[in-house]
């Protein structure tokens, strides 16, 4: 079961992202004009704050999205391998190092945002959940 905490530290980071993006992106869609094209007397849609929002405070969003991706994966890959009793040592070692590098994907995006340094981060969590993935096959295969 230790490959449990990994798993919420992971969802507590979305939500730590989430303040994020909220508190950058609140005060900068404050500071816009209202919107004044046909069908906008609702408020402005995510396409159009996409081209008037700095890219920094986009970068936090685009960021909270992607933690909805290749992390759901890893939510159930952990909890095959909690319930089939393979979530200690070694699998949840890599758990905690893809939770890492998640965080520290997290941190370069949503500050830096270069993409060659965002790409080595993806990758090496994808290897972390990819062991992960395969160990869950071989112990249910």
């Amino acid at each position: 079961m230790m490959i449990l905490k990994p798993v919420v530290a992971l969802a507590a980071w979305t939500m730590v992202m989430w303040v994020w993006m909220y508190a950058t992106r609140i005060p900068a869609i404050g500071k816009l004009p209202k919107p004044t094209e046909p069908g906008a007397d609702q408020g402005w849609t995510g396409a159009m704050l996409e081209n008037l929002l700095p890219r920094e405070i986009q970068w936090k969003a685009h960021n909270y999205n992607h933690l909805h991706e290749a992390p759901t994966v890893f939510y159930a890959v952990c909890i095959v391998l909690a319930i089939i009793g393979q979530g200690d040592g070694l699998n949840a070692k890599i758990a905690w190092a893809y939770v890492g590098l998640r965080v520290v994907h997290s941190i370069w995006q949503s500050t830096v945002n270069k993409v060659a340094g965002r790409f080595l981060l993806f990758a090496l969590s994808s290897v972390a959940l990819m062991a992960l993935v395969l160990h869950a096959a071989i112990a249910v295969f």
